[in-house]
């Protein structure tokens, strides 16, 4: 509605709220990551994850985030309950089913290529990875983001265990391999798929969840019960700062699970606007459509706009000014303020929609005459034989489509017509 606003130079930067009511779903995202179509079979998913992790495992130069996001795409489209959600209800469906990553990328990689590719990356490891990071989205109003707001948002997770330090046990050599994997972490299996042919498959240990270790269960730490972590509920204090723009990603730093050897990943908070019912947005400036009568826009208009931080503006049009329909007008400083510098603001822009009357009398005819000049007339030379009088009415819709099909009607009669000349001489012969 106003794709004309796109040209408005100073203020732009940053994404508008959204004007639809309805919420499209993504659900291409993860195949458009892979390169595949969304009827791809597992084969084929699979196929384009081994040539793209290949092509952007770190080790070899790529792309660590992008290795990341193809790595969660393969581990979702791969998953028929996963795949399922996400045709359905794309990421956010996921998220609302709990099923989030629960592994780490390079584990997901190692468990599909055997972990022998570019050798062990546990071996090689400078240091502790990053756990998952968790994503929440904050509706708010647009009064919150134009007046600034502290949000509350309470969230359950794993912290390492106070009382034994993360080891799952107190004891000194409570701590063993694990037999089922043989303190590997992962189990492998082969499967034969055809003659001399076999099939080498790795996942992750569920004895140990590939840590490698076993615990006796008398020897377990009755606080956490030999998990190693504690669930632990956190209230963080979200602060909208004015300016903030829809879609912007707010980061705690460290503030999401952890586990023992890995740094805590970070709980990103996405900011969702709610559409407002008067003014839209699009990057610092406000936008409102105002309907006026065409005596106001002839004559002048004079109105109020409460704006959002309860402010009452009186606009009023100058001596004079006469609005045209769906003119526009400047309110300057009067829109959003800037992220970072609330005392900068972008404009208010009013959109002027002139409702014009259905119908004039004689005598409001005579005084419009007589206020705004006289009509031009039509002069015809002579008389034309040809010429006809028509009338006009209200266009509709299905006027073009009676039309079209008086068209099609016509073609047919004259195609038949001409089909039948060649039968009536055939039958003379």
């Amino acid at each position: 509605m106003f794709n004309g606003f796109g040209s408005f130079g100073g203020f732009g930067g940053g994404t508008g709220a959204s004007t639809s009511r309805r919420k499209e779903v993504d659900n291409k995202k993860y195949y458009e990551l892979l390169g595949v179509s969304q009827e791809a079979s597992k084969d084929e998913i699979k196929k384009a994850y081994r040539k793209l992790a290949i092509k952007l495992h770190p080790d070899k130069g790529g792309d660590e985030e992008k290795f990341k996001e193809v790595t969660r795409a393969f581990e979702v489209l791969s998953d028929d309950d996963k795949r399922r959600i996400y045709d359905q209800y794309g990421e956010e469906g996921l998220s609302q089913e709990g099923m989030s990553s629960g592994m780490n990328a390079e584990d997901i990689f190692e468990a599909f290529f055997g972990g022998g590719l570019f050798g062990s990356s546990r071996s090689r490891s400078r240091g502790p990875r990053k756990g998952e990071d968790v994503v929440h989205a904050l509706k708010v109003t647009l009064n919150d983001l134009y007046n600034g707001k502290t949000s509350k948002l309470a969230l359950n997770r794993h912290r390492i265990c106070p009382s034994c330090d993360g080891k799952g046990t107190t004891h000194p050599s409570g701590v063993t391999r694990c037999k089922t994997c043989n303190g590997q972490g992962v189990r492998v299996q082969i499967r034969q798929i055809g003659p001399g042919m076999v099939q080498q498959m790795q996942s992750v240990c569920p004895d140990c969840n590939g840590s490698g270790e076993s615990i006796k269960e008398k020897d377990k730490c009755s606080k956490c019960k030999g998990q190693k972590v504690v669930k632990e509920r956190k209230v963080l204090e979200v602060y909208i700062e004015p300016g903030t723009e829809h879609g912007q990603k707010l980061v705690f730093s460290g503030e999401a699970d952890e586990e023992p050897g890995t740094v805590p990943g970070d709980v990103i908070v996405v900011v969702q606007q709610k559409e407002h019912d008067f003014f839209k947005r699009k990057g610092s400036n406000l936008i409102v459509e105002k309907e006026i009568s065409l005596v106001e826009a002839l004559c002048g208009v004079a109105f109020t706009i409460e704006h959002l931080d309860g402010r009452t503006l009186l606009v009023k049009t100058e001596a004079g000014t006469v609005l045209e329909p769906d003119c526009i007008k400047t309110v300057p400083g009067e829109g959003m303020p800037l992220y970072g510098n609330r005392t900068l603001h972008g404009n208010l822009f009013i959109k002027f929609r002139v409702q014009f009357p259905d119908y004039l009398s004689e005598d409001q005819r005579a005084l419009l005459d007589q206020v705004l000049g006289p009509r031009p007339n039509l002069s015809l030379n002579g008389k034309d034989e040809n010429l006809e009088q028509v009338s006009m009415i209200d266009y509709r819709p299905e006027h073009g489509k009676e039309s079209q099909r008086s068209e099609y009607a016509y073609d047919e009669d004259e195609e038949e017509g001409m089909e039948s000349g060649p039968r009536v001489q055939c039958a003379q012969q």
